[in-house]
């Protein structure tokens, strides 16, 4: 058996209180606390496809290519989630008016109480997380994680395209060079 040095063991345990963790560490966390409530509650839903329901019902007429760009999710994935809530009869797939390859995202009557189960799920979750938290600093941490959340979306778009460098290795300014005729 490896015996790990006392150094190796605090750098370990210090990597688990860095933010990066922290933030996975709630989310997967509040994934558990959902998916274990809403099956205590008869709700068989899982966080992401309630995620998607909570997003077509702020949004109804959302495309689907729209909501996979949201979740973060190829769109084949996001068609087989869409298939069951279909099939649970949640959602339903309509034509665009204007453009035939386009599907729309709408929400069914039944859905209705689905989506008062999930954000009472949701708002039991959120004060068993906030517990023992004065108000002020739940509001704190929300406005912290939006904040982060946006400087982080903001870097998105730009970190697409790469970062050439402009010099080469005998130091020459390479953005300054004449482009070769082809």
């Amino acid at each position: 058996m490896t015996r790990v040095p006392a150094a190796a063991r605090a750098e370990a345990a210090a990597a688990d209180r860095t933010f990066g963790f922290l933030v996975h560490d709630v989310s997967r966390l509040i994934r558990r606390r959902f998916e274990r409530q809403a099956r205590q509650t008869g709700l068989l839903i899982t966080r992401r496809q309630a995620a998607v329901v909570l997003y077509i019902a702020r949004n109804e007429g959302v495309s689907q290519a729209e909501v996979a760009a949201w979740l973060d999710i190829e769109p084949i994935a996001l068609v087989r989630m869409l298939d069951k809530l279909h099939e649970e009869g949640l959602v339903e797939r309509r034509a665009h008016p204007t453009d035939r390859r386009v599907r729309t995202l709408w929400l069914t009557p039944s859905a209705r109480p689905v989506v008062a189960q999930i954000l009472a799920i949701n708002k039991a979750i959120r004060e068993e997380a906030f517990a023992g938290m004065a108000a002020h600093a739940c509001d704190t941490v929300i406005d912290i994680l939006d904040g982060i959340k946006g400087n982080l979306a903001l870097r998105e778009g730009t970190d697409d395209s790469p970062t050439a460098p402009t010099a080469g290795p005998d130091g020459i300014d390479i953005a300054k060079l004449p482009v070769a005729a082809g």
